[in-house]
């Protein structure tokens, strides 16, 4: 039955539009990403081809940032902008740089399992087209923008293209490759009769995701030049799953991301790409990177006086940035109002600079999601909140590399039996009903729950049969015109690594 249901489910797919690998998918989301090759991103980089086949990836770019550049090759002196980078490293020629291979590098890896993947998508890009995405950026030193390069230019091709939507653009390191290609059109435009048009066009076309400030060029160059483009500041949601995590995320959470998880569901018996998972005490050296040392814990006892053991998570830091682009298959509708949380974190928009979106910014004060864990309110959980599911998803992608669609999960498709913006009055009962199907014909759990944070009604409703496709809610007396109730419906299936979707009801009283 299994078998049959994923010979229906590929049969479906090829009459809604899918299409050879080398022949993106109309409708996905454009994804360039800029990175700086520190460990966390070569992770979040093995993780995020797993799910390239969500995305129409308009470039790979090797960048630099405050903890990676790769000098000169002059023997120029450089000392960082940044206080604690400048503190810890001082005057250097070069810092931790780890190459500009390492993406081809993965890429081959990737190509030994790409067969197989097909079996489970077969719009997943083909190695030679991820190849011939690559380009380097601006790469000497921290926050170095004078120079344009094959990466800059890339960035402003397809900042200047005809095709429609959005283009993310992923700032895994600092920003200054994209501030060069704003340059670049600056330089080009400004003062001719084109400028207005092409700073709009640009301005609209743009969405920048920033981890942290890895260099100045977004608060120097990109914010003042370009204040329309719209940017998700990131300072310190992505901590619960980065370095700090066995003291930041909940213990219930250490399941997903310690060593006995990742030695079952990543680093063996999944293929060759997963197997260069970075973990600790694994053997695994980043190279060029001298100044980390958690492929030997004989190196570094302090891990294991932390709590860390054998193939714990590292970190992943960078990896909500395209997380937040994947919202578009996971139905938390995040992906154009921040303001609304989901896979890549919560964040709300500055008054002072309209177009970022911050978790911390000058009138952006932290925000919080509750942690019922801890019964606190935790900076790190708007994004750490949704770890279980990560994993699973993850640990199935795993599976993809090596195993046939019928031994293989997938996940459900959730769909809304009603609009998915609702009005309703003081008083009114809310009706609520949603259905999912599953390719694997896995038996299904539903569950509607409020996420409170994102609504401005700040109290919790009573759901009515919350685990059945049926439910409902009262919208209470003390709720005013206007205010606002996220309810969240959450499909999750039955396989050995359950997967769960989404979709999301925004109800306004009027």
């Amino acid at each position: 039955m299994k078998k049959i249901l994923g010979l229906m489910f590929f049969v479906l797919a090829f009459l809604a539009g899918c299409k050879t690998s080398d022949t993106l998918e109309e409708g996905k989301p454009r994804i360039l990403i800029t990175t700086d090759g520190e460990v966390d991103d070569m992770n979040g980089f093995l993780r995020f081809l797993l799910y390239s086949n969500e995305f129409d990836i308009q470039g790979l770019v090797y960048s630099s940032s405050q903890w990676h550049y790769a000098g000169d090759g002059e023997g120029t002196l450089f000392t960082s902008g940044m206080p604690n980078t400048a503190s810890r490293y001082g005057e250097r020629t070069e810092l931790r740089w780890t190459g500009t291979e390492w993406m081809q590098d993965f890429i081959d890896l990737y190509a030994e399992v790409y067969d197989n993947l097909l079996l489970h998508d077969e719009s997943y890009p083909s190695p030679d087209y991820l190849k011939s995405l690559i380009r380097v950026g601006n790469i000497e030193f921290e926050g170095e923008m004078e120079k344009v390069t094959e990466g800059s230019e890339l960035i402003k091709e397809i900042l200047l293209d005809d095709k429609p939507g959005p283009v993310y653009v992923q700032a895994w390191g600092g920003t200054n490759t994209l501030a060069r290609a704003l340059k670049s059109i600056e330089e080009k435009y400004k003062g001719t009769a084109h400028w207005q048009d092409i700073h709009t066009k640009v301005s609209d076309k743009a969405v920048v995701y920033i981890i942290l400030d890895q260099d100045v060029t977004f608060k120097e160059y990109i914010l003042p030049n370009w204040p329309g483009i719209k940017t998700i500041y990131n300072r310190s949601q992505p901590a619960g799953f980065a370095y700090s995590w066995r003291e930041i995320a909940p213990e219930q959470f250490h399941q997903y991301m310690d060593g006995n998880w990742f030695r079952e569901n990543i680093k063996y018996n999944r293929g060759p790409l997963m197997a260069r998972y970075f973990t600790y005490d694994d053997g695994q050296r980043v190279e060029g990177d001298y100044d980390v040392d958690y492929h030997d814990f004989n190196l570094a006892p302090n891990y294991v006086e932390r709590g860390h053991i054998r193939y714990d998570l590292i970190s992943e830091w960078d990896t909500p940035a395209w997380l937040n682009v994947l919202d578009f298959r996971v139905g938390l509708r995040h992906v154009d109002n921040p303001g609304y949380g989901g896979l890549g974190g919560r964040f709300v928009q500055s008054q002072k600079n309209p177009g970022v979106w911050a978790d911390i910014w000058e009138d952006v004060s932290t925000v919080t999601d509750y942690n019922s864990f801890t019964d606190e309110w935790n900076s790190s959980y708007p994004q750490m909140r949704w770890i279980p599911m990560l994993q699973n998803d993850f640990a199935a992608r795993a599976e993809w590399c090596v195993k046939d669609y019928e031994n293989a999960n997938h996940p459900p498709i959730v769909k809304l039996n009603h609009p998915n913006e609702l009005n309703a009055g003081i008083g009114d009962v809310v009706k609520l009903s949603g259905t999912a199907t599953d390719p694997d014909g896995d038996l299904l759990n539903y569950l509607w729950w409020q996420y409170v944070e994102p609504g401005t009604y700040e109290n919790k409703v009573a759901i009515e049969n919350p685990k059945t496709k049926e439910a409902s809610f009262v919208v209470p007396s003390d709720a005013a015109s206007g205010d606002t109730f996220h309810i969240i419906l959450e499909v999750t299936d039955s396989g050995k690594n359950p997967l769960t979707r989404f979709q999301r009801v925004v109800v306004t009283v009027v």
